[in-house]
């Protein structure tokens, strides 16, 4: 009765998920030619070719193969993530005449759903049932993490409830998989309601389960709650273990509890926790990002001491935390210790080194560091390159930063929008107003968008470079065209009519302004203020600063 009803179920889940009822449409893509030369399938993989070389002399053997030695062969290509050899492979079986085993089969599924085909996989397990195998929670649980890991979470849930129609008894790994994938695709709530449905049922909660609601919680920015969670988690005698430490202080550092974090950092400690490299490194970079070089150097000591090796993330984040700090001296210590400890600096590792010495007014160090990056085989990326180009142009260096565009697009490397920016904005402020017009309709030209911020630069720059009208007609042109003005661009507008001494045009932009849902801050207000003393028109600014105080513009 149970296999019929089964075959019931496999015909719903195969009308649910399946493309295709047969998964040997694909299998046959696989094995076009009867032995493929694999070296080319796996980049000279020694050990995927010996792999592939030892199944091909299995099943051309005078005797059939053993399950037990091809699923070995398997298991290997698959630990290795090499899915689309294991199909290949499996398709000569099927030439061959080999039946598959259960477990090769429940392999095959496994690399279907890993490749985005759950189609196949479904019907992998219409093979299963036809050859009169019995599923087991293995399968199950891959089929379900298959729909999962492929974004289809509300039919991982559909086969649930299929499954357990069935009357088959699911485990932690199958309720930690539906967890895990509602927690992914944002359902946190739909994942606690499933992890309080789980202690109406003989399943026992562990870490694992609740480490993935604590670390989805705190991804959505549901501190406060991922830490009743942890604490619900040891009332119930589950010990936390690093995964679950590191996600609430990754989440607590994200909300700025630093000062929570290290304590929680310390108690992990005490309690016998071995914090890891990431555990330490989300407490660095944090720290070194609020401008706390010193408290981050602590942990970075500690890490030492607790017999740990720092990696380049780790270096990375402290050597930014020092440029943030303004101490230069050591953010380029650090940077030729970590050389020193036999690690490579990566192209973020210059970046942030390139970006430090602009910032801090050593654009020749810069300079002579990007030219290094060659040396070590790293190409610049983006971020790179407009780290430069904007120290360039803020050190007055306006043409060796535009030279430096033009080296990006020989290299073929595209400069993104905030690339442009930059060097617009160094153009405005270099009074290169024509060139910065014409490279602002040359943005628009290469179909990418201006953003509130390239609209912004280029307000401020006409009104600063007395170009009132333009500044004017680009305002209304942005406006009409359904851009998304922000109070800087209103502020910058209406600063540039005040010191035009054109306060009506001024006042009736601050009405426009309430009126698109754009409300001004204490800026706005200080700007007309200012500007009506100037005329002595001291009524209207006491009027305009009574608004001010009774709309709270102070406390926002």
């Amino acid at each position: 009765m149970r296999y019929c009803a089964f075959r019931t179920f496999h015909a719903n889940a195969c009308f649910l998920f399946s493309s295709t009822s047969s998964p040997f449409l694909i299998l046959s893509y696989y094995s076009h030619v009867p032995n493929l030369d694999y070296h080319t399938v796996s980049g000279f993989n020694p050990n995927v070719d010996d792999a592939v070389f030892s199944f091909n002399s299995l099943i051309n053997r005078r005797h059939p193969p053993s399950h037990v030695e091809i699923g070995k062969l398997l298991k290997a290509l698959i630990m290795e993530k090499h899915y689309h050899i294991v199909v290949s492979l499996f398709s000569q079986l099927e030439v061959r005449g080999i039946a598959p085993s259960f477990l090769t089969l429940n392999m095959l599924i496994d690399c279907f759903c890993q490749m985005g085909h759950t189609g196949y996989a479904f019907s992998v397990l219409g093979k299963i049932i036809k050859m009169g195998y019995q599923c087991d929670i293995i399968t199950l649980n891959t089929l379900m993490k298959g729909l999962c890991i492929n974004g289809k979470v509300k039919s991982a849930l559909k086969f649930h409830d299929e499954v357990r129609a069935q009357g088959y008894q699911l485990d932690k790994v199958t309720y930690g998989t539906l967890i895990n994938g509602l927690c992914k695709i944002g359902q946190t709530r739909a994942a606690i309601e499933l992890l309080r449905k789980l202690e109406r049922q003989p399943i026992k909660l562990d870490v694992i389960i609740y480490s993935i609601v604590i670390d989805g919680l705190c991804k959505d920015g549901l501190v406060n709650e991922a830490c009743k969670y942890f604490s619900e988690m040891i009332a119930r005698g589950i010990s936390p273990d690093v995964v679950s430490y590191s996600s609430l202080i990754h989440g607590l550092c994200c909300v700025d509890k630093l000062e929570e974090a290290t304590k929680l950092l310390n108690q992990m400690v005490q309690s016998n926790m071995k914090p890891n490299i990431y555990t330490y490194s989300i407490l660095i970079d944090a720290l070194s990002k609020e401008g706390k070089a010193t408290e981050a150097h602590k942990v970075f000591h500690l890490m030492l001491q607790r017999g740990l090796k720092p990696d380049i993330v780790t270096y990375n984040a402290l050597i930014d935390g020092y440029f943030l700090a303004k101490n230069v001296s050591e953010a380029a210590t650090l940077f030729d210790d970590m050389v020193k400890m036999g690690l490579k600096p990566d192209v973020q590792s210059y970046t942030i080194m390139i970006d430090g010495y602009c910032k801090n007014r050593r654009v020749d160090k810069a300079f002579a560091l990007f030219k290094t990056m060659p040396q070590r085989n790293l190409v610049p990326d983006t971020v790179t390159y407009s780290s430069l180009i904007d120290g360039l142009c803020k050190s007055g260096r306006l043409s060796d930063g535009q030279d430096l565009l033009d080296v990006m697009h020989a290299r073929g490397q595209d400069p993104d929008l905030n690339t442009f920016n930059i060097l617009l904005d160094g153009l405005f402020k270099s009074r290169h107003l024509e060139e910065a017009i014409a490279l602002f309709f040359k943005i628009i030209g290469k179909g990418i968008r201006p953003s509130v911020v390239t609209c912004n630069i280029l307000i401020d720059g006409l009104c600063k470079g007395g170009r009132l009208k333009t500044a004017q007609q680009f305002f209304r042109h942005i406006h009409i065209n359904g851009y998304q003005l922000d109070v800087i661009t209103y502020n910058v507008m209406i600063s540039g009519l005040c010191k035009e001494d054109l306060l009506d045009e001024a006042m009736a932009l601050l009405t426009e302004m309430d009126k698109n849902s754009c409300f001004p801050n204490i800026v706005t207000y200080e700007i007309l203020i200012k500007a009506l003393l100037e005329r002595n028109e001291n009524h209207k600014a006491e009027k305009l600063l009574c608004e001010m105080i009774s709309k709270r513009v102070m406390s926002q």
